[in-house]
C-alpha cells in the first residue's frame, strides 16, 4: 500500500514536470535544498504547511490539487 507521503511526492513530481521545472529550479524558487525536494518527491520527507504555501505560489497550483491522487 502506497502511503500519503509517497502519493504526495509522486503528485508533486508530476506537477513540477508539467511546469517544466527541474528539482534545482523548484528548490531555488521555494527556498529549500534540492535534497529536500528530492526527498519529498520520493516520499521520504513531507512538507510543512509553510512549504505547501510556497509550493502553491511557485507552481501556481492550489494545495488541494497537490492532494488529488490517481486511483
Amino acid at each position: 500500500m502506497v502511503g500519503l507521503k509517497e502519493n504526495f511526492g509522486k503528485r508533486l513530481r508530476s506537477i513540477r514536470r508539467k511546469k517544466d521545472l527541474t528539482q534545482e529550479q523548484l528548490a531555488e524558487l521555494v527556498g529549500l535544498s534540492v535534497e529536500f525536494i528530492s526527498n519529498i518527491e520520493r516520499g521520504i520527507n513531507s512538507p510543512s504547511f509553510n512549504t505547501l504555501e510556497k509550493l502553491e505560489q511557485v507552481l501556481h497550483t492550489p494545495v488541494s490539487e497537490m492532494f488529488k491522487f490517481e486511483d
